[in-house]
């Protein structure tokens, strides 16, 4: 109860003061630069510099909650990095050749790249082919709805749902995960889903793909349904059949979108972190970079210099992608 007191006087002291923040900064630059003086040369120079420092009014609280939450903390980072454990001492690159000979990193970013595989490419797959599916049947909105559901449950959340999917009893008890239930029910034996070598990343993966499914469909029905009719009109009048139209006529035009799904996906699998975490810790030849930086941060002792050169490697594979996504985007509402 006391924290739901606080949350909620947290929201109203934010809205307040974001009103009050609003109202003042408008009320001091009036003042500054009043418009309604008798100088009409002098009340014109005053709304032209009004109409400049305006804006800047309403992005400031924005650009400084970027500029303490995010650039401060990537040179803050970079400063990390060439440090030891302790942030005394300049040891320069050490903690970057630190990494690239250590097994676990080798591991981490094989298994990074397994997620940027396999998880964007079936987040993307399943949910063009859910959003062509529903978008023609009256209960079509019911189904994305359900298959929307999970984007509203965090990782952690969904994380704790899957255990029980893969939860494991020995084989004379009664088994209380699904599949393995499912497995027993067949003749089989009951398996340590995480822990099988290799697989167990493909079994954490397909939480992420549970969840990701419903934002790219979501997004691929709203560009499916933005295309033209008279394209496919024309097409049916040529003769093409239903795969021909989706293949030929539908998926060119929405290009555009699915690779800006694909980006974002991409970008939320380069920091994948709490999925990993809740399931197995990195333990089992699961590990990734994000999870991998977390251990080294604030478990074994705290190493800020290893942990941070680990962040700085993970921001240096995101940024160009973000990049690449924010332009691409552009470029689609420009077409459009």
């Amino acid at each position: 109860m006391e924290q739901l007191l606080y949350a909620l006087l947290t929201i109203v002291l934010g809205v307040v003061g974001a009103i009050g923040y609003f109202y003042g900064s408008n009320l001091l630059l009036d003042r500054l630069f009043p418009a309604n003086i008798s100088d009409q040369a002098r009340a014109s120079q005053n709304l032209r510099r009004s109409a400049l420092i305006r804006p800047w009014l309403f992005l400031a609280p924005a650009l400084l909650s970027l500029g303490i939450y995010l650039v401060y903390p990537v040179f803050s980072s970079v400063a990390y990095s060439l440090f030891d454990r302790s942030g005394t001492r300049f040891v320069g690159l050490s903690n970057y050749r630190w990494m690239f000979f250590d097994r676990e990193f080798r591991e981490s970013i094989f298994n990074n790249m397994l997620w940027l595989i396999v998880v964007p490419a079936a987040s993307t797959l399943f949910g063009l082919i859910i959003a062509a599916l529903t978008d023609r049947i009256w209960w079509g909105n019911i189904a994305k709805s359900l298959i929307f559901m999970p984007m509203a449950i965090s990782f952690v959340g969904a994380s704790v749902i899957w255990k029980f999917v893969y939860d494991y009893r020995d084989a004379a008890s009664e088994q209380i995960g699904l599949l393995n239930a499912v497995v027993v029910a067949l003749g089989g034996q009951p398996q340590i889903w995480i822990a099988l070598p290799f697989w167990n990343n493909l079994f954490l993966m397909v939480i992420l793909i549970w969840i990701q499914t419903g934002f790219a469909m979501v997004l691929l029905s709203a560009a499916l349904r933005g295309i033209p009719e008279e394209t496919i009109e024309a097409a049916v009048i040529d003769g093409a059949n239903p795969w021909q139209i989706f293949m030929k006529i539908k998926v060119p035009q929405i290009w555009g979108t699915i690779a800006v799904v694909w980006t974002t996906i991409t970008i939320l699998v380069l920091k994948v972190f709490d999925i990993v975490l809740a399931m197995t810790n990195g333990q089992w030849n699961t590990q990734v970079l994000a999870n991998m930086m977390f251990d080294w941060m604030f478990r074994g002792g705290g190493d800020f210099g290893r942990g941070a050169a680990i962040a700085i490697v993970i921001m240096v594979l995101v940024v160009p992608i973000m990049i690449w996504n924010i332009r691409n985007a552009s470029r689609e509402m420009e077409g459009r």
